[in-house]
């Protein structure tokens, strides 16, 4: 179910709960300002998310309100996990999901990290806009 992206913060939402160790994971980066893990129903080959360690439902509200250092550390998470999984010479998508017209639904900041072979298109024909 899509959740929306400004809504407040369930402390309760699955990512906190594996943030707090409550929720198992098959971890692949963890430092101050983020966790790297597999997505358990994986969209491409390789599948991870990448999460801010702070209570943030979106990217709107991570943009707005986080502390610059901590927007600069969960960046360079995300590009130290795709490097750590050999994504950089081949290529890959990052792409992260605000409100219900997106699909968000956890409401905690993620960026979902793909790659390992080609993506194919960003948007199916049927749901681009007319150019």
């Amino acid at each position: 179910m899509a959740v929306d992206g400004l809504g407040a913060y369930d402390p309760q939402n699955i990512f906190a709960r594996i943030l707090r160790g409550e929720i198992p994971c098959r971890r692949v980066f963890e430092d101050a300002h983020a966790l790297a893990f597999h997505d358990i129903a994986p969209r491409a080959p390789v599948h991870v998310l990448v999460i801010p360690k702070g209570a943030y439902v979106s990217f709107a509200d991570f943009a707005a309100t986080a502390p610059d250092a901590e927007i600069a550390g969960f960046f360079r998470a995300v590009g130290a996990v795709a490097r750590q999984l050999g994504l950089e010479p081949p290529g890959y998508r990052l792409l992260s999901n605000m409100g219900a017209d997106s699909g968000q639904e956890v409401p905690h900041f993620h960026v979902h990290l793909f790659g390992g072979g080609p993506l194919g298109p960003m948007l199916l024909p049927e749901l681009a806009p007319a150019a």
